[in-house]
């Protein structure tokens, strides 16, 4: 019987750790569609990405839910470089082996002066890919 109760609290003190350690991870990442040389960039997206967490998720073997976020600011002044595609797939970020992965497209909306950005799963949801969209208005409109 003492061997039992220590052995579970050896497994509860592993799991308490294993939760800490989840929840206090951090990631922030940034992904800029303009990189130049020489001065600043002019707009940069940030995207967050759900993780699944736990035993499952430390190993590896949970599969991440297709959830995200996408937020794009204008850091300068944005102007269009002649010859830019009218969409143009920008990044590709894979999220889990042979599953899913997430593609990131920059979209010009010459009428309305902005850039768009959307993000796409390719894991389907209930019938459709689970997407996000953020806009950059161009400088001076």
């Amino acid at each position: 019987m003492i061997r039992r109760l220590a052995f579970l609290g050896i497994v509860a003190g592993v799991w308490t750790f294993a939760a800490a350690t989840a929840q206090a991870e951090t990631r922030i990442g940034a992904v800029s569609t303009n990189f130049r040389l020489l001065g600043a960039n002019d707009k940069a997206c940030y995207a967050s990405f759900a993780k699944t967490g736990g035993v499952k998720g430390s190993l590896g073997v949970a599969t991440d839910p297709s959830q995200f976020g996408l937020s794009c600011v204008a850091t300068g002044p944005v102007t269009l470089p002649a010859g830019l595609p009218a969409k143009q797939q920008i990044a590709a970020i894979s999220a889990s082996f042979l599953v899913k992965h997430f593609d990131l497209f920059r979209l010009v909306d010459p009428d309305h002066k902005a850039i768009a950005y959307v993000l796409i799963s390719t894991k389907i949801i209930h019938g459709s890919p689970a997407n996000a969209v953020s806009a950059v208005p161009l400088s001076g409109h």
